[in-house]
């Protein structure tokens, strides 16, 4: 019991000193720590830190930080509600408008996230929350494998790809793209951390594994850019041996990996690259036929099949989205809100520049942050990750890593804890 109080004092020490922002920072802490295990308890959590925070405003009236992009984040809220009432089905159109809310993740990281400790147990408590999921993963990478490979030892790759593994989320896509930018996070953290026990080299390892099991290219692709910037930050010259290392990779990958990425270089046999240039073709005609305000958020499946050339029969697949960020926002919302969004995105990579330039500390976390950003913006020209409410959470606390940091160093000048 002893233990357990002062464990309690710790964490209470932690944590700031005005009760309803000390219970909205504990809520949000629970919200960043079931990133990778429920969407539902994860934003319920985030929902009642939202509330205490707001009381918080209320009775105290404290200081609020948010980063410099309040402009180009309210014109992109303000192009996507205005294309709601353009859209064939407003109700659909109203679910995207619901998910800005989201946005409030970097608002209540930057005034919540009590130290440089609480930033960093956070930070871990994902790396092992992610070692964990993938070891799940694994467990269903061999199990499916086992099954295919019982019913369909001829057609093991094609029903591979298409029961590919989750984790703890309802869909592949979901699970490698949190996957992908906790492990961006993590590997600046064993690079550029004063100290790193081995154990969190295991932990690296274990989540890597995941990625490549996940089969999912564009989460490949993103982790590799993002890791060519870690290089570079680190030791230039070994960016030189990242052929080596992708080749070692390859050769000792599974079966399913080399076929995967022998038809990335032969996409008119890819069924999933394929359709992918049907979507793209269709998302275009749709921006020329409603380039201001597009056709609604959402509506894309109700009225894809008006965009298909003339007598082009739609192929099998998904085709509730445009597989990548930029068609999306230009054929949902409009050109005016694509430029916002671009805006905003640059302006998040502008901003955290500038704070990598401004602090001495915390290195690590804001060299992670913009390789993360790298490698959702890279993964988002196959795939609409800026839609996905698991991916898009795991971002927005990645990106508001650097600001927190800000913070503390303005505030205090504490260096962060890598221990």
């Amino acid at each position: 019991m002893e233990n357990v109080s002062n464990l309690v004092s710790v964490v209470r020490a932690e944590l700031p000193r005005a009760r309803l922002a000390r219970w909205a920072s504990v809520f949000f802490s629970l919200s960043v720590l079931t990133y990778l295990v429920s969407i539902a308890v994860t934003q319920a959590f985030l929902a009642v830190a939202g509330l205490l925070f707001a009381a918080h405003l209320l009775r105290n009236r404290p200081r609020i930080a948010f980063p410099r992009i309040k402009l180009p984040l309210l014109l992109f809220c303000l192009f996507t509600v205005i294309s709601v009432f353009w859209a064939t089905n407003t109700a659909a159109g109203w679910f995207a408008v619901r998910k800005l809310v989201l946005f409030l993740i970097i608002l209540l990281a930057v005034n919540l996230i009590a130290n440089s400790r609480h930033l960093s147990w956070l930070w871990k408590g994902l790396f092992i929350e992610a070692a964990i999921v993938g070891l799940i993963a694994a467990e269903q990478f061999v199990r499916q494998y086992r099954m295919v490979s019982a019913e369909h030892p001829h057609h093991v790759y094609p029903y591979m790809i298409t029961t590919r593994i989750t984790g703890l989320m309802g869909h592949w896509m979901n699970f490698g793209g949190q996957q992908m930018l906790v492990f961006v996070i993590l590997a600046a953290f064993l690079m550029f951390a004063l100290k790193v026990r081995r154990v969190w080299w295991v932990v690296a390892a274990v989540v890597a594994f995941s990625i490549v099991l996940n089969l999912t290219r564009g989460v490949w692709l993103g982790c590799f850019v993002a890791f060519v910037y870690l290089l570079w930050r680190w030791k230039p010259k070994w960016v030189l041996a990242l052929p080596v290392l992708a080749i070692l990779i390859y050769l000792f990958a599974p079966r399913v990996v080399h076929e995967r990425l022998w038809l990335a270089l032969h996409p008119s046999r890819d069924p999933a690259l394929s359709i992918r240039f049907e979507i793209w073709e269709a998302g275009l005609n749709m921006i020329k036929a409603h380039p201001w305000v597009g056709v609604g958020p959402d509506n894309i499946p109700q009225v894809y099949d008006l965009y298909l050339p003339r007598g082009q029969r739609l192929k099998a697949g998904f085709h509730e989205h445009m597989h990548d960020n930029v068609i999306q926002f230009a054929a949902e919302r409009g050109l005016p809100c694509l430029a916002a969004w671009i805006w905003l995105m640059g302006a998040l990579l502008w901003q955290m520049w500038k704070v990598r330039r401004r602090c001495r500390t915390g290195r690590w976390l804001i060299d992670g942050a913009i390789a993360g950003w790298l490698a959702f913006v890279v993964e988002g020209i196959f795939e609409f990750n800026f839609g996905t409410s698991p991916v898009l959470m795991v971002f927005l606390f990645v990106i508001s890593t650097p600001f927190v940091v800000e913070q503390f160093e303005a505030v205090a000048g504490k260096d962060l804890p890598v221990d």
